[in-house]
């Protein structure tokens, strides 16, 4: 198979982007999107995005994680598909994109992308942390000494945190 690709970076997380609006990509082979995601044999990446065509909106966006599995909302991931189908001719600089959770607004201006994200329903309250879900889920910790906390170590105790899978972010 070959494969037309691009590489986006939202924030520090960078993307395998696919134009895939012939629906010629095979999105249930998990071990072909981990595969590509893989720094060391593959192309690398923090995740693999296809933009596809979507009858409700611009172009919709499919998500997955670099162990193949497909995704939750990923907000940089989200700015980058906009971007994604701006270059393509798909959409100009106002869009609306079709997502896992849902409609997403996106603008471009000046080279920067916004993208609403899902309003938050909830917040779940646990000591010094907590958790929302702007369709994407978070796991928000507030700490004493932000720059010796590790983020990394921490973060990998809730990736599978009983409140579902989840971003650590943490502020001080």
């Amino acid at each position: 198979m070959r494969l037309t690709f691009y590489k986006y970076q939202g924030t520090g997380n960078d993307f395998i982007m696919v134009d895939n609006r012939t629906d010629f990509f095979p999105k249930n082979d998990t071990k072909l999107v981990s595969f590509l995601c893989n720094r060391k044999f593959g192309i690398g990446a923090d995740g693999l995005i296809l933009l596809q065509n979507d009858q409700m909106s611009d172009f919709k966006m499919v998500y997955f994680n670099s162990d193949g599995n497909e995704g939750s909302m990923c907000g940089n991931g989200g700015r980058c598909a906009m971007a994604f189908a701006n270059y393509l001719g798909i959409v100009s600089n106002h869009a609306t994109f079709n997502a896992v959770d849902g409609l997403h607004k996106a603008t471009i201006e000046q080279e920067e992308v916004s993208l609403q994200m899902q309003d938050v329903e909830e917040i779940k309250t646990k000591p010094k942390a907590l958790f929302l879900n702007t369709g994407s889920p978070h796991h928000v910790q507030i700490v004493d000494d932000l720059e010796r906390f590790k983020v990394y170590k921490e973060g990998k105790k809730y990736d599978t945190d009983s409140m579902g899978k989840t971003e650590a972010i943490s502020i001080s």
